[in-house]
């Protein structure tokens, strides 16, 4: 895979050894910043599930990521990248689930999960079809369309949050300054620097967290509520049930969640200057479908790579495999334990999408960075350009038309980030490129 180089602006690099005290500290930081509670809640009130149910579905989602990532990071693409569910299927599982019960959810989950990984072993497939249709002009629009995409689920949440307006403004945006002003400190501060920049997200998520707490915003009675240690169980919502039509649907969701994570794959190669070769792109899809297929078992929805943490990478500079595979073992274990889980989903939405609003700021220049260096002329200006306007189509579709077109159409409407990513790959692929101009001399 040919990448452009860019200039690492890395604190610790990817392979680079750090105590177990800061990996620790840096996974919860990767943690704390991840939203991946939010899908699995939405799906859990589709289904129309009880809180009981909501709950341990929840944690089975936490669990199934950290098995997830510690998959990828550990022995897959071998970068640091933190798997969570995908808010791709949503629409789709929501759905397959009212009109055919749970089973049918996961019946129909397992046979993409095992597609994907033979495409990247022993198939061997994946990576030559990436090379061939997603080069870096591909590639950076994807990235800057999944942070395009994910902008508006920031102020939706902060907008839609429990309680009044004006004060989750205010704490979503006293988490956002907290984290910038923490990144300006970084690059300028010249003894506490390295420090601010380690912890920014720490930082504003304590600030929010405190703001939250001067208007009464903090509910921690499920903590006190939730069970210390929980066990998982093969299939707890029932055996899978496998229907051909819904098996079909989520093959061809799983197809358009590998294209989002290829896109973040991207972010990440790009802000840890790592090439993405043949060999570690087959093993990243290897590593995507064997993580999903685990985490179905368990009750698990599909997992991809969250580019809000290679956001956070660049914002901190620390991209040691070892402080993602220390948050993969956290997810695992707010999984197992009930009371940790509802702890982190006890931190106010703003908190949480204030920063998340700077984090998908991050994923936008990544992505620029990618695609600065490739002539703009008219053919890729639409390359570029019409996904990007699509997914912003997309994003905006009202929910009462998206949910009266037919199951497969609701599908595929159902994420930005998917249909920006196959129209740049399709444009790209049908629209010729320009011919150079030659330059005409003038005779005597």
């Amino acid at each position: 895979m040919e990448q452009q180089k860019g200039n690492s602006e890395l604190l610790v690099g990817i392979d680079e050894k750090i105590s177990v005290g800061r990996s620790i500290l840096l996974g919860l930081q990767h943690v704390l910043a991840m939203d991946l509670y939010i899908a699995p809640i939405i799906i859990a009130g589709l289904l129309a599930l009880d809180t009981s149910n909501t709950t341990f579905f929840v944690q089975m989602c936490f669990l199934a990521a950290g098995v997830a990532t510690i998959i990828q990071t550990g022995f897959g693409i071998k970068l640091p990248v933190v798997q969570g569910p995908s808010y791709v299927p949503i629409g789709a599982l929501a759905a397959i689930g009212g009109k055919l019960g749970l089973g049918a959810i996961y019946g129909s989950l397992i046979p993409g999960a095992i597609l994907i990984a033979l495409l990247g072993y022993p198939l061997k497939i994946f990576a030559k079809t990436v090379v061939k249709i997603i080069p870096p002009l591909v590639g950076g629009t994807v990235i800057v369309i999944v942070g395009i995409s994910l902008m508006p689920n920031a102020f939706n949440s902060i907008y839609s949050a429990p309680g009044h307006l004006g004060h989750n403004v205010i704490i979503a945006a006293v988490s956002a300054g907290v984290l910038v002003a923490c990144m300006i400190l970084g690059k300028q501060a010249k003894s506490f620097g390295t420090f601010f920049r380690l912890v920014s997200v720490i930082l504003a998520i304590i600030a929010g967290t405190i703001t939250a707490r001067l208007f009464g915003k903090i509910d921690f009675s499920a903590v006190s509520d939730a069970a210390w240690f929980s066990l998982p169980k093969l299939f707890p919502f029932g055996a899978p049930v496998f229907d051909m039509s819904a098996i079909l649907t989520i093959v061809f969701i799983y197809l358009i969640i590998l294209i989002e994570t290829t896109g973040t794959w991207f972010v990440v190669s790009k802000v840890t200057d790592s090439e993405l070769t043949e060999k570690r792109l087959n093993k990243a899809s290897f590593g995507e479908g064997l993580g999903c297929f685990v985490g179905t078992l368990f009750g698990g929805t599909p997992m991809t790579g969250y580019s809000s943490n290679a956001g956070i990478i660049a914002l901190t500079g620390v991209a040691s495999r070892m402080a993602i595979l220390a948050a993969g073992f956290i997810l695992i274990a707010l999984g197992l334990m009930p009371k940790l889980s509802a702890l982190i989903i006890s931190i106010p939405e703003p908190v949480i999408n204030g920063i998340f609003g700077i984090v998908c700021v991050a994923i936008v220049m990544n992505g620029f960075k990618v695609i600065q260096h490739i002539v703009v002329d008219d053919r890729n200006m639409m390359v570029i350009g019409i996904p990007i306007l699509l997914a912003i189509g997309v994003t905006v579709l009202p929910k009462d038309i998206l949910y009266s077109l037919p199951d497969f159409a609701n599908y595929l409407l159902s994420s930005g980030t998917g249909i920006g990513a196959i129209s740049a790959v399709v444009l790209n692929l049908i629209i010729p490129p320009e011919k150079p101009k030659q330059n005409l001399q003038n005779a005597g």
